[in-house]
């Protein structure tokens, strides 16, 4: 059988890569699938535990020793053990002074403690080299070759030797480390695996919030207003009708708000007259959500098109068209053909159908084994041209839903207007707003701006940049890079 590490080792060998032995405090999940790991990889390991007659489960090739004698073994450390029961570490100051301690545990909550496990570990040890590493990789990923998972190992430590060491033992178990300094960035590291969707709350919570209002906006509307008028029971429309509208409302609602913090940035530039200014952090924190929106609208678009489908076989609208046909059997009569209603049901159902087509393919684009094979001009010209492209097709799907019911007086109810009308408000101005910016009077000033000029270049001081700094990504979508 190949040898799955061969893959990842880097084509030449430095001395400080070569296999070494290598201790694991603890006999749990991880500790186990990180020994395996390394046997395969061609690395001797032995396992330290308060029991070492007892570790049965351990991978075979691996030896078991109490904590001492296992310490003397190696000079790298994997402590995988809680940080409850790490005052045995106080008994082994002698033999640990000059080891590499590797904490790689974590914590039941955000912040749960002062200071990091790391920082912890290294006051009980003073004497050894601590370095926080492999927090962020499962033991299911280990187990699995980290084929379906995250390859990226986060690693700190004060002593740059040791953490080198550990790095290079990352790289051999074909992983990526990435250095994030010194031994303080600890309990950020630590706080990382514990964060649940971090750049999805935000859309998640608007999304919610504009189900929500649109739902009770058209219930008012569609139920509760024909029952106090009509006396008519409308309750069946929650099932299916209010659901098919509160969708395409929220998903064109959300698919223009992925685009609006560009132009809102591209306005702010224009009125600093550079580029080399901050944004406001509500703005900051928009435009890196701008990925997880697109693809919530586009969940919602799905679910649009799927209760659309299933239109044809309710009950309600098969007893409407029994009752149309007998009505006219009876008459002995017939609606005539309006041209106008069919080029505006055909123009209503074509545009719904492209602007869905390049919905997909915005989402599609978004995905990372998509958009690693595009270069950057490329998934510009998909995110941004096509992207403003979608958002127009889709709202001329909305506009010609509406046809001439728009403000008609029938259209109103209690003076509210259709749900679709307030959808068009975001959309349309983003269009228009955006539509203003290309002119080529503007678009040249805002070129010349994210080129570097500034308007006013002798009291304007540059200032550091966040990850959303738009100076090259203003027009970038939903799949700007965090």
């Amino acid at each position: 059988m190949e040898n799955p590490c061969m893959n990842a080792l880097p084509l030449t060998m430095t001395s400080s890569q070569k296999q070494v032995t290598v201790c694991i405090f603890g006999t749990g999940d991880f500790g186990r699938s990180l020994g395996l790991k390394m046997l395969q990889c061609g690395h001797a390991v032995v396992y330290g535990s308060r029991n070492p007659q007892m570790s049965s489960l351990l991978p075979s090739g691996a030896e078991v020793l109490s904590y001492p004698e296992a310490a003397q073994k190696s000079d790298i450390i994997i402590v995988a053990i809680h940080r409850d029961h790490y005052n045995f570490f106080i008994d082994l100051t002698e033999v640990l002074n000059g080891k590499i301690l590797v904490d790689v545990s974590n914590n039941l909550k955000i912040n749960q403690y002062p200071e990091s496990n790391a920082e912890y570990l290294a006051q009980l040890v003073p004497g050894a080299h601590v370095v926080k590493a492999f927090n962020t990789i499962s033991a299911w990923a280990l187990q699995s070759g980290a084929l379906d998972a995250s390859r990226q190992v986060f690693v700190c430590g004060n002593d740059t030797n040791a953490k080198h060491r550990v790095m290079d033992i990352v790289r051999t178990l074909g992983l990526t480390p990435l250095d994030r300094g010194a031994l303080v960035a600890a309990k950020e590291i630590e706080n990382y695996p514990l964060q649940l969707f971090p750049m999805w709350r935000f859309p998640l919570c608007l999304s919610a919030m504009l189900c929500i209002f649109f739902f009770f906006y058209c219930v008012i509307r569609d139920i509760i207003y024909p029952y106090v008028y009509k006396k008519e029971d409308n309750t069946f429309r929650l099932a299916i009708s209010i659901p098919n509208r509160v969708f395409p409302i929220t998903a064109l609602v959300l698919l223009a708000l992925v685009y609006l913090p560009g132009v809102i940035a591209a306005i702010l530039q224009l009125y600093r007259g550079t580029k080399y200014f901050r944004f406001p952090d509500w703005l900051d924190h928009w435009m890196l959500c701008r990925k997880q929106l697109g693809l919530v609208a586009l969940g919602f678009a799905f679910l649009h098109v799927i209760y659309t489908l299933v239109i044809p076989i309710r009950y309600y609208v098969r007893w409407r068209l029994r009752n149309i046909t007998v009505t006219q059997a009876i008459n002995k009569k017939d609606d005539p053909f309006s041209i106008s209603l069919a080029w505006l049901s055909d123009s209503y159902v074509s545009l719904g159908i492209l602007g869905f087509f390049l919905f997909l393919l915005l989402g599609i684009t978004s995905l990372p084994s998509v958009s690693n094979m595009v270069n950057w001009r490329e998934f510009r010209f998909v995110q941004s041209k096509l992207g403003y492209l979608t958002l127009t097709l889709c709202t001329a799907h909305t506009l010609v839903y509406g046809g001439k019911r728009f403000l008609t007086p029938s259209a109103l109810r209690w003076y509210l207007p259709s749900a679709y009308i307030l959808a068009l408000i975001a959309p349309c101005t983003v269009l228009v707003v955006k539509f203003i910016l290309i002119m080529p009077c503007i678009d040249k000033t805002l070129t010349r701006i994210r080129q570097g000029w500034e308007k006013n270049s002798k009291s304007s001081k540059p200032l550091l940049f966040r990850k959303s700094d738009v100076s090259n990504k203003a027009e970038c979508t939903w799949a700007s890079e965090i």
